[in-house]
C-alpha cells in the first residue's frame, strides 16, 4: 500500500529539519504500535533529502547495541569510529561531535527500550545533549510506541529528559476521509458495508489497513475471511500488543480490557467480575496507558457518578470480542467456525461501531465544538449522538441505525424532550443517520 496522508505531521518535521541548520532540536513522536510512525519519519527524511541515521533500539546488551549503532553510523553517514565502543554514552558523544560540522537527522526508534538496555541512558543523553545541542546541526527524533514509558521519560519532572523536547507529535489513526481514499484506490466500487467493516477492523491504524489492502481483502466478506483465517496476524496481534505494553502484569489488564469490550463499563461491574477493587488498574489504563477513557453523558457535571469506561480502539475491541473470546477455536485451527461466529454477530456488533463512526465523522468534517452521546441513570433514554456548535448556537441530535427503516423519529423526539432544558440556548435539528449517510 502506498503512503497516505500525514501532511500536517510531515510539515512539522520539515520545519524542524530546516531549523536545525543552526542548532539541534529534539522531537518526540508517540503513537500506538502499527500507527505508521517509522514509515512517516522515513518518508520525511526521504522527501527532504536528509542524511539519515536510523537506529532501532532493541533490548540488547548495551555493548552489543552500541556495536550495532556504530555499524549503522558508518553505513549511513560514513562516520568512521575506530575501536569498539563500550557504552552508548561514548557513541552519542561522538555523534554530537560529528553533528557540529554535519547536518543530519537522527532517529531513535522504540526509544523507550533504552530503559531496558540501561536505565542510566536517558541521563547520559540529557547530559551530552545539554552540552552540545546549541552548537550541533542534529535533528534528533525520539520515537516510541509504549505510551506509558514515553510519557514517563519526557513528561515526568523527576526524569532527566523532562523539558528537553522542542516538539511533540502524537500520531493518530487515519481520518475517515483517508480511509475512504484508501478503499477507493483499491476498490473503486466499494460499498458502505465495506467501509464500515474496514473501520471496524482497523480504526484507521495504518498497518492494519495496509495488511488488508495488500492481501486484496477489500470487501466486507474478504476482510472478515482474511482476519479469521489461519496465519492471519490479526489472531496474535492483540496478545503481542498487550504484552509489550504491560509486561509481567499483563494478565490483570488483559482481563479488565476484555470485560470493558464485552459491555461491562462501570467499575462496580468490573470489580464484581474480577473479584477485587480495580480502581488503580482503571486509572492506569486511562492516565498512564491511554487505552480507555472515562466517559460521561453530555451535560453531566465533571466527576459525576453516571459514567462509563470505554475502549475506543476499534481493533482491540474487535479482537477482545471475537478473537480472544474464541481462542480455543484458533488453537484447534477451526478458523471456519470462528468466521461463522463473526458473521453471525456482525450486524449487531457493527451497529454499535456505526455510532462511533458517525461521532468521529462529525468531529472531523462538520462545524462543531463538542460531540458526544447521552444516557440517563436508568439507561432508558439513550441518544446515539449529540453534536453542538457553541459558536453558532446550533445542536444536532441524531439516532443511528444500520437501516433507515429502523429509524424512529417520534421516539427520538421523546428522548430529546427529556434534555430540552439543557439545549435551551441552541437551535436543535433532529436527524437519523444510517449507512446511506456514511
Amino acid at each position: 500500500m502506498r503512503f497516505y496522508d500525514r501532511d500536517k505531521e510531515l510539515n512539522i518535521l520539515n520545519t524542524n529539519w530546516n531549523q536545525t541548520t543552526e542548532r539541534g532540536r529534539l522531537s518526540v513522536v508517540i503513537g500506538r504500535r502499527r500507527i505508521g510512525k517509522t514509515t512517516m519519519l522515513r518518508k520525511s527524511a526521504e522527501e527532504g533529502n536528509q542524511p539519515l541515521l536510523y537506529l532501532y533500539v532493541s533490548k540488547d546488551n548495551e555493548r552489543v547495541l552500541t556495536g550495532k549503532f556504530q555499524e549503522a553510523a558508518e553505513q549511513a553517514l560514513g562516520l568512521q569510529i575506530f575501536g569498539r565502543l563500550e557504552t552508548f554514552a561514548q557513541f552519542f558523544e561522538l555523534l554530537m561531535r560529528y553533528g557540529q560540522q554535519n547536518h543530519f537527522t537522527l532517529i531513535f526508534d522504540e526509544f523507550q527500550n533504552f530503559i531496558k538496555v540501561n536505565p542510566a541512558i536517558p541521563s547520559h543523553i540529557q547530559d551530552i545533549w545539554d552540552k552540545n545541542h546549541e552548537k550541533v546541526k542534529v535533528n534528533m527524533v525520539a520515537c516510541g510506541s509504549i505510551y506509558s514509558m514515553m510519557h514517563k521519560i519526557f513528561d515526568n519532572e523527576d526524569e532527566p529528559l523532562y523539558g528537553r523536547q522542542d516538539c511533540r507529535i502524537n500520531m493518530q489513526p487515519f481520518r475517515i476521509s483517508v480511509l475512504k481514499e484508501v478503499l477507493h484506490d483499491h476498490n473503486p466500487k466499494y460499498t458502505s458495508e465495506d467501509l464500515l467493516c474496514l473501520y471496524m477492523l482497523t480504526g484507521g491504524v495504518a498497518k492494519y489497513v495496509a495488511w488488508l489492502m495488500d492481501a486484496k481483502a477489500v470487501t466486507k466478506a474478504k476482510m472478515l475471511r482474511w482476519v479469521t483465517q489461519a496465519g492471519s496476524p490479526y489472531l496474535s496481534e492483540g496478545t503481542e500488543l498487550i504484552m509489550s505494553e504491560f509486561g509481567k502484569d499483563y494478565t490483570n489488564y488483559l482481563s479488565i480490557l476484555q470485560l470493558i469490550a464485552s459491555g461491562l463499563t462501570t467499575q462496580s461491574e468490573i470489580d464484581g467480575a474480577i473479584g477485587k477493587n480495580t480502581g488503580a488498574y482503571l486509572d492506569n489504563l486511562e492516565v498512564e496507558y491511554s487505552y480507555i477513557h472515562h466517559r460521561q453523558p453530555m451535560f453531566s457535571k465533571p466527576g459525576g457518578r453516571n459514567s462509563r469506561w470505554q475502549l475506543d480502539d476499534c481493533f482491540l475491541r474487535f479482537w477482545f470480542r471475537f478473537i480472544l473470546r474464541n481462542q480455543a477455536l484458533v488453537e484447534m485451527e477451526r478458523n471456519d467456525l470462528l468466521l461463522e461466529i463473526v458473521e453471525r454477530d456482525y450486524e449487531q456488533y457493527s451497529g454499535l461501531v456505526l455510532e462511533q463512526y458517525f461521532r468521529q465523522k462529525w468531529m472531523e468534517e462538520e462545524r462543531v465544538t463538542l460531540v458526544g452521546n447521552y444516557w440517563d441513570r436508568k439507561g432508558v433514554n439513550e441518544i446515539d449522538m449529540i453534536a453542538i456548535n457553541e459558536i453558532d448556537k446550533k445542536a444536532v441530535v441524531a439516532e443511528v441505525k444500520r437501516q433507515r427503516k429502523k429509524l424512529n423519529s417520534s421516539e427520538l423526539a421523546g428522548k430529546v424532550s427529556t434534555i430540552i432544558k439543557k439545549l435551551a440556548k441552541y437551535e436543535i435539528r433532529q436527524i437519523g443517520l444510517t449507512m446511506e449517510d456514511m
